[in-house]
């Protein structure tokens, strides 16, 4: 009789362990704020270099899912390595996409990079004010721009260290590119507060 038991047992743990596990479904991709993105990608770039330091943050435009209210569906951090003097593209992007975009964080080939050119390296602690907030503080500065009457492009948003300002700031663009848009507003990274056209 006591045989009985450690055998009824094991005939127990084993049809337990063979019943199958339900799987939580997997949420949907969702885009991301800047700040977010950034620090997906930032233990990547310190395994690369520790002395990496992000000279610029970038919002990418996908088809696949819609940017919203500051939040994008991929975005593009440049870092620097003083050390190696090197620099190295991260992006990451919750969807598979065109243009070698992959669901994560994903490294390019570093590159060779000299400090002392107009875009400057900033501290991570510089990065206290996300781009929900700053898309607002853009808005609320743009008065002229959306009595403009037509379709308005998503806007999208640069993060860098420029000449023009002490602090890094984020870029709030209305167009294609930079250098296109049809709208920019300047947003200190460091206090939120706006900081020009």
């Amino acid at each position: 009789m006591r045989l009985w038991f450690p055998l009824l047992a094991v005939v127990l743990l084993n049809a337990c362990s063979d019943a199958p596990v339900a799987k939580t479904p997997e949420k949907p991709p969702e885009p991301a704020t800047g700040r977010q993105a950034f620090y997906q990608t930032f233990p990547q770039a310190h395994t690369w270099s520790v002395d990496a330091q992000p000279l610029r943050v970038r919002s990418l435009e996908l088809s696949e899912l819609p940017a919203d209210h500051g939040k994008a569906a991929a975005w593009e951090v440049t870092y620097v390595s003083q050390s190696k003097g090197r620099s190295r593209v991260y992006t990451w992007s919750a969807v598979e996409a065109a243009g070698n975009l992959h669901k994560g964080v994903f490294a390019s080939q570093d590159e060779s990079w000299r400090p002392g050119g107009s875009d400057k390296p900033f501290v991570i602690q510089a990065l206290k004010t996300d781009t929900p907030d700053v898309l607002q503080t853009a808005i609320a500065h743009s008065e002229t721009y959306f009595k403009n009457l037509g379709p308005k492009p998503h806007p999208k948003f640069v993060l860098e260290c420029t000449p023009r300002y002490p602090d890094p700031v984020w870029r709030v663009y209305w167009g294609d590119s930079v250098s296109t848009a049809q709208w920019s507003v300047f947003v200190n990274a460091v206090t939120g507060q706006y900081q020009g056209r």
